[in-house]
């Protein structure tokens, strides 16, 4: 078996994958169409949470987006459109938006998270920790009675799964943070969840890449493929052809724009995040949580706060809304009102497409229309969570070995 391998798609997810089969003497090239300076890996919130165990696919979640598509600044909106993979989307969604699917799927999705945060403490032993991961845990916190029953139900049930949880009131949460004021009716703290800076953890990632021999052949498209009978032999971009004897696709929320070129079709939408990043903060936070209540997430990364937060639905090119950003900033300022900090102007107010399949798993698996042909994508909001995992697992099936945790539930051909 050859050992050259090409990605395409240089995020997060493919860094990792670049990580694990360099370290196991792979030839690995990583094909980006932009220069890994930014995208979604570069400005999320930077969790690597074990107690993110349910998929985005829950039941009520139909029925509250639904009342959520009235309003443009609501946490989950979609962009009402006549859109023929859309509307495939959405129907799957629903379909697999049921009680006995989340259950079926909670436990995969649990194995996998915790097979990522302990490697990912491996790779900042490995490259070191020039990405400010700290391991403090995560806060729930909540403000209302109904979200404080629904929290505390799901600490029940991240016990059941060996998930360590601590259910606090809210004086016990402001004793742990002194610096700012908390006004909230109590939170549960995941101590196993830790956070970094992403666009460090990137940047990090590049340079340690860099150094053992990895080509990044960026600010290059994919065009096309060419194929000899079911293999793959070689990517077709802008910038030329590159040969490949493996190939693996981790192009985020753009996978099934590339998977399509291969006649490949998978599920997928992006859904749009922002952010807004305050640097040199005087009195930060000293947790990262996140606001239940109004589907915000605070990250507090050294002397700098990152608040973020929404899910739409809107297609790749879509424009920033303002007034999404605002609901952001609005529910940081409610949970912590104290926060000395002004609303951002649009021009530094930060956003990224997620990849979502309908049930809320990642596709990583080999696909049957070809012998040589890998996928890793769909990780919404736990790219940054997943990463490490689904890294190692392409490492393990590329090399045709047993996979780390058993991976059925994340086969690319389901829907």
């Amino acid at each position: 078996m050859s050992k050259q391998v090409t990605i395409i798609g240089g995020g997060i997810i493919g860094l990792c994958c670049a990580y694990y089969l360099q370290k196991e003497g792979y030839e690995v090239t990583v094909i980006e169409k932009g220069n890994i300076t930014d995208g979604t890996s570069f400005g999320n919130a930077g969790y690597v949470s074990p107690s993110h165990f349910t998929p985005l696919a829950s039941p009520g979640i139909v029925a509250q987006g639904l009342r959520w598509m009235l309003s443009a600044t609501s946490p989950f909106y979609i962009k009402p459109r006549l859109n023929l993979d859309l509307i495939k989307w959405l129907m799957t969604f629903w379909k697999q938006a049921n009680a006995q699917t989340l259950q079926q799927n909670i436990p995969p999705l649990n194995d996998l998270l915790h097979l990522s945060r302990e490697l990912t403490s491996d790779i900042k032993n490995d490259i070191g920790n020039q990405f400010r991961m700290q391991e403090v845990g995560c806060f729930m916190l909540y403000k209302s009675a109904a979200t404080e029953k629904h929290e505390i139900e799901l600490a029940k049930e991240a016990a059941a799964l060996h998930i360590d949880t601590r259910i606090l009131n809210a004086q016990e949460i402001q004793a742990m943070e002194p610096e700012v004021q908390v006004d909230v009716r109590g939170g549960v703290l995941y101590p196993i969840d830790c956070h970094l800076h992403p666009g460090d953890f990137m940047h990090t990632l590049k340079t340690h890449l860099e150094k053992a021999g990895v080509k990044l052949q960026l600010n290059t498209t994919v065009t096309g493929f060419e194929k000899k009978g079911n293999t793959i032999t070689a990517v077709i971009t802008n910038q030329g052809k590159f040969e490949c004897a493996q190939l693996v696709l981790a192009s985020g929320s753009w996978l099934p724009v590339v998977s399509e070129k291969l006649g490949v079709s998978l599920l997928l939408q992006a859904g749009k995040g922002y952010s807004m990043t305050y640097e040199n903060v005087k009195r930060n936070l000293r947790y990262p949580a996140i606001l239940v209540d109004k589907r915000v997430a605070m990250t507090p990364m050294g002397p700098d706060l990152r608040m973020g937060g929404t899910m739409e639905i809107s297609g790749l090119n879509s424009p920033i809304l303002v007034k999404r950003a605002q609901a952001i900033y609005n529910g940081a300022k409610a949970y912590y009102p104290d926060l000395a900090l002004d609303m951002m102007p649009k021009e530094k107010i930060w956003y990224g497409l997620r990849p979502l399949t309908p049930d809320g798993l990642p596709y990583i698996g080999a696909h049957s229309k070809y012998s040589n042909l890998v996928i890793a994508g769909g990780h919404a909001m736990l790219g940054v969570s997943l990463a490490a995992a689904t890294g190692k697992l392409v490492e393990e099936l590329i090399g045709k070995k047993g996979t780390s945790i058993e991976i059925g539930a994340f086969r690319p051909e389901r829907f």
